[in-house]
C-alpha cells in the first residue's frame, strides 16, 4: 500500500482549481513541474472567498499539476500554518491510481462550509471523499 502523503522527492500529481491553473503563478511557486491535462473533480465544488477552496457536493474544471516539489505547494498552499490540507483523491478507474487535492480550511477562509463530522478538517476531508465516491476525471468526461 502507497504511503500518503509521498515522500518529498517523489513526483506528485495535484488536481488544482485555482491560482495554480495559471502557468505564471505555477512559474513563481515551483522550478520543476508540467500540466498533465484539464481534469474534472466530480463529488465536489468550488467555493470563492479570500481563496478558492473546496466544499462537498457538486463538480469543479481544473488542471492536473505534475510536480516533485510537492514541499513548496504545500508551503505555498499554507499546509504548516492550517491554511490548507492536502489529501489524496481516486482517479476514474483505469487512469491512475490517486492525486492530491487542496482543501482550504472553511473557518480559516471566511467562507460557509459545512464538512461532516467532529475530526480534524484532513480527516473529514478524507472521510468525505471515501463515503461519496470523489473522484478525479482526466479528461472532463461526464
Amino acid at each position: 500500500m502507497a504511503k500518503w502523503p509521498p515522500p518529498v522527492s517523489q513526483t506528485v500529481i495535484v488536481f488544482v482549481y485555482g491560482t495554480l491553473t495559471d502557468e505564471t503563478t505555477v512559474a513563481e511557486v515551483l522550478e520543476d513541474w508540467s500540466f498533465a491535462g484539464e481534469a474534472v473533480l466530480d463529488g465536489l465544488h468550488r467555493v470563492d472567498g479570500e481563496y478558492p477552496t473546496l466544499g462537498p457536493g457538486g463538480r469543479v474544471d481544473g488542471r492536473l499539476l505534475r510536480t516533485p516539489e510537492v514541499d513548496r505547494l504545500d508551503a505555498y498552499e499554507g499546509v504548516g500554518r492550517g491554511l490548507y490540507v492536502r489529501v489524496e483523491v481516486p482517479v476514474a478507474p483505469g487512469q491512475s491510481d490517486a492525486v492530491a487535492v487542496y482543501v482550504g480550511d472553511p473557518d480559516r477562509l471566511g467562507v460557509d462550509v459545512e464538512w461532516p463530522g467532529d475530526a480534524a478538517l484532513a480527516d473529514r476531508v478524507r472521510d468525505y471523499v471515501d463515503a461519496a465516491d470523489v473522484v478525479v476525471r482526466r479528461d472532463r468526461q461526464r
